[in-house]
């Protein structure tokens, strides 16, 4: 990539989940690339998330515990305290793809690209691979591919620093959507790795308040591609919520 060496800050935001924060800890520290800025933002945590990350802290530039108001105010922390050339999420339970995934990343990339952007492997809890995502990311990507919902998965996004904006705190489990879209209207150019670059942990916020989470995608998407054309395309959303009922409710 021009004008070596590019600073990558990955953050990771936590909130009582020491069972799953140390292997996103490790992910990190096992990349090969060395210009990497890694911070975390715990929400306050209860348990020993803090325990692991005073353990850690030789792999960790920097990192704070204290209260929030919840997912996305912690990652407008983040990118504050970032000074990479590129900010990348992968919060906890969630894991870069290998150790030269980074380093991958940047040896295949000319310029400096508005975005970077690639595919994404479902695991469960265990860590076991289940396969990847539903929608996958187009050839092309710009800010009205996300009229089909979430075509690349947020922690598979490294969004230049200079055109990250923060997130909307008016929504509380699907900002990432809104984050997405605008960051990719401002972006010069966008560019598609074709790797695999997350393994993405099932089972977080949105999955946890599908409800509350299809609702406020619904609206975000009506708000950049008009109400009626994203009712006409995503009808599918009152499917999905007519199977939690069921499942949830046992009929």
């Amino acid at each position: 990539m021009e004008n070596d060496p590019v600073l990558i800050s990955i953050i990771t935001v936590v909130y009582n989940d020491a069972d799953n924060l140390l292997k996103t800890i490790l992910s990190v520290a096992e990349q090969t690339y060395e210009h990497i800025e890694y911070i975390i933002i715990d929400g306050g945590s209860t348990d020993n998330s803090v325990k692991i990350i005073r353990e850690n802290e030789t792999h960790i530039n920097q990192w704070v515990s204290e209260g929030d108001e919840g997912l996305y105010d912690a990652m407008n922390k983040g990118l504050r305290f970032a000074k990479g050339d590129y900010v990348c999420f992968l919060n906890s339970g969630d894991e870069l793809c290998d150790p030269h995934t980074v380093e991958k990343i940047f040896s295949n990339v000319r310029g400096k690209p508005g975005i970077i952007y690639g595919d994404t492997m479902i695991t469960d809890k265990a860590g076991k691979e289940i396969g990847g995502r539903r929608l996958r990311p187009p050839e092309y990507l710009n800010w009205k591919s996300f009229k089909r919902g979430m075509v690349v998965c947020h922690q598979s996004m490294l969004v230049r620093k200079d055109i990250a904006p923060e997130y909307n705190l008016e929504y509380r489990i699907s900002s990432d959507v809104d984050w997405a879209i605008r960051s990719a209207r401002l972006a010069d150019d966008l560019h598609y790795t074709r790797m695999v670059l997350v393994k993405f942990m099932e089972g977080g916020l949105s999955r946890q308040n599908l409800r509350t989470g299809l609702k406020e995608r619904f609206w975000i998407l009506s708000g950049y591609y008009g109400f009626l054309p994203t009712l006409f395309r995503h009808a599918f959303f009152g499917f999905r919520l007519a199977g939690f009922y069921l499942v949830h409710r046992r009929i």
